[in-house]
């Protein structure tokens, strides 16, 4: 794990505030609890790479008490030690800001077993073990690729809408290289991760084969495009999904009399809810339950022993061919 490398700040040095007061107006944190004995802090998952310091930074400017969790995968050797960087940038943090007074670090641990799909299973370990409301240091440039990956993965409108601005992902309006810009103005020192030039997951081909390429076929930054049309699409998602909310995904008439785009939506919301899946049903699913709806079918599988019924007018979920509660 590599360094990255800057002029340090002296102690009592006082650190700049420029750049990152600039960027809060394109943050999306929330309101600053009143300073008081402890009022709540603010999670932030802090790897120790530039994107998630620059979080702890500019939390800590938008006078929240950010509270650093970081998680130690134990896939490198020597990286218990990494939390050593976060520590170190807490400390600095803490110093430079009277509001936000020290910054706690949690540092977390998660067993993972070889095998494939270790980004995946990673991810999944990593925030098992974080606060359900965590914020993370996803950038502009992640949503881009995040666009990208689903596009080829065949996501409809609410994948293509990347991730969604707010106390979760507070810094999407906020470039990479302006995330190691803040942690430079702040002496503040990063680990740079060598998994992130590895071509065989996905994400790294698409952040440094295809977004390069369409800057070139394109003739600009695609990145703030993407951003612009995720942003587009999250709203008519938005939208769509609360008309969709007003139909009832059991009953078969209003299902099949709904336009298709809102009873897909309803459909999906149920079948999410209903199974308690980490994932979305496949769009394949979901029309086999609008077919059922239609009557076109009196049945159909969806998967891992769930199916879903059409019986007198209603659609009724069937986990491993017993009918659940609705």
């Amino acid at each position: 794990m590599r360094t990255g490398r800057l002029r340090l700040l002296q102690p009592g040095e006082p650190a700049p505030r420029a750049l990152a007061r600039s960027l809060l107006e394109r943050c999306s944190f929330p309101p600053a609890a009143p300073d008081a004995p402890g009022r709540p802090g603010f999670p932030c998952a802090v790897s120790g790479g530039p994107d998630s310091l620059a979080l702890l930074v500019l939390a800590s400017e938008a006078g929240l008490c950010p509270v650093a969790y970081h998680v130690d995968h134990g896939l490198r050797p020597g990286s218990d030690s990494e939390v050593e960087v976060v520590e170190a940038a807490a400390a600095v943090i803490g110093a430079r800001d009277e509001r936000s007074g020290p910054v706690e670090v949690v540092s977390l641990r998660v067993e993972l077993a070889p095998g494939p799909n270790l980004e995946a299973r990673a991810r999944a370990a990593r925030f098992s073990v974080l606060p359900e409301d965590v914020a993370t240091g996803h950038t502009a440039d992640d949503q881009a690729e995040t666009v990208l990956i689903n596009l080829l993965r065949g996501s409809a409108a609410a994948g293509l809408a990347g991730m969604v601005p707010g106390a979760r992902h507070p810094i999407l309006g906020i470039r990479r290289a302006e995330t190691r810009a803040v942690c430079r103005e702040a002496g503040i020192e990063w680990l740079e991760d060598p998994s992130n030039e590895d071509r065989a997951q996905l994400r790294n081909r698409v952040r440094h084969e295809l977004v390069p390429a369409l800057n070139e076929l394109s003739g600009r930054d695609v990145v703030p495009v993407l951003c612009r049309q995720a942003g587009l699409l999250s709203d008519d998602e938005a939208f769509l999904c609360g008309l969709a909310s007003a139909l009832d995904p059991t009953s078969a008439r209003e299902l099949a009399d709904a336009p298709r785009p809102l009873a897909r939506r309803a459909v999906r919301a149920w079948l999410r809810r209903a199974t308690a899946a980490e994932h979305p049903p496949s769009s394949a699913a979901v029309e086999r339950v609008l077919e059922v709806a239609a009557g076109s079918v009196r049945a159909c599988e969806i998967a891992g022993g769930v199916s879903v019924r059409r019986m007198k007018g209603r659609l009724v979920l069937h986990r491993d061919g017993v009918p659940e509660v609705q």
